[in-house]
């Protein structure tokens, strides 16, 4: 079977704390990562986005620090602010995963923690 590249979105909540924003942030992306069979030469870039009240942690740094089951060491990551934008969600951070899956899969986006209002078509049931 070949590849090709897909996005692969998500999104959470989280607190003005380092541990909440690492633990989220890790809990988002080993879902995406373990939903969509990942393995880390797949992913070409990881890119974050937090609203303006999270201040105590870079997300980008969070994925790499909090966790070692997945090595996003070789992966390209970036984090910059979201818009501020009138009625918005406080306090969440947004993912896109660039990564090659199989031809034809069915990407499974992850929203969880307070992501789930971004996106209700996306979230668990």
């Amino acid at each position: 079977m070949s590849k090709r590249l897909y996005g692969l979105r998500g999104a959470t909540g989280a607190e003005n704390t380092r541990e909440s924003i690492q633990g989220n942030v890790v809990e988002m992306c080993l879902e995406l990562f373990r939903g969509n069979n990942l393995a880390p030469a797949d992913i070409v870039s990881i890119q974050f986005t937090q609203t303006g009240d999270l201040t105590a942690m870079n997300p980008a740094a969070a994925v790499r620090r909090g966790q070692t089951e997945f090595d996003v060491s070789g992966c390209a990551l970036f984090c910059s602010q979201e818009p501020n934008i009138d009625n918005s969600p406080e306090k969440m951070i947004r993912v896109l995963v660039t990564c090659y899956m199989e031809e034809n899969s069915s990407p499974k986006h992850v929203y969880i923690n307070g992501g789930e209002r971004l996106r209700p078509d996306f979230a668990k049931k």
